[in-house]
């Protein structure tokens, strides 16, 4: 019962280029089996994703959820990512400041 009694924290990252990220409302999955993505936080109703590559925390705005599924389903997760959400298709999701 004591476990009832503890608070819920929310997780607060740091995000290359923008300040302190509240997870709070992202689903967050650790990843395996790439080699490049090492864990990916997804918000669908604000349509916001958040990438962990190599360490660094990037974030990406207005991100549909079908292009956040084919990145889960992708077999190639980092090709999928480079190809189609980071490198020259970032500037389209890019947030605002």
């Amino acid at each position: 019962m004591h476990l009832l009694a503890t608070p819920v924290v929310s997780e607060t990252i740091d995000v290359a280029g923008r300040s302190s990220v509240d997870l709070d409302g992202f689903e967050c999955r650790d990843i395996t089996r790439s080699s490049i993505v090492q864990r990916v936080c997804y918000d669908r109703a604000q349509r916001h994703l958040i990438v962990a590559v190599r360490g660094s925390y990037d974030q990406y705005c207005d991100l549909p959820a079908e292009t956040y599924d084919a990145l889960m389903g992708a077999p190639s997760m980092g090709g999928f990512f480079n190809r189609h959400i980071s490198g020259a298709s970032g500037a389209r999701f890019a947030c605002p400041n």
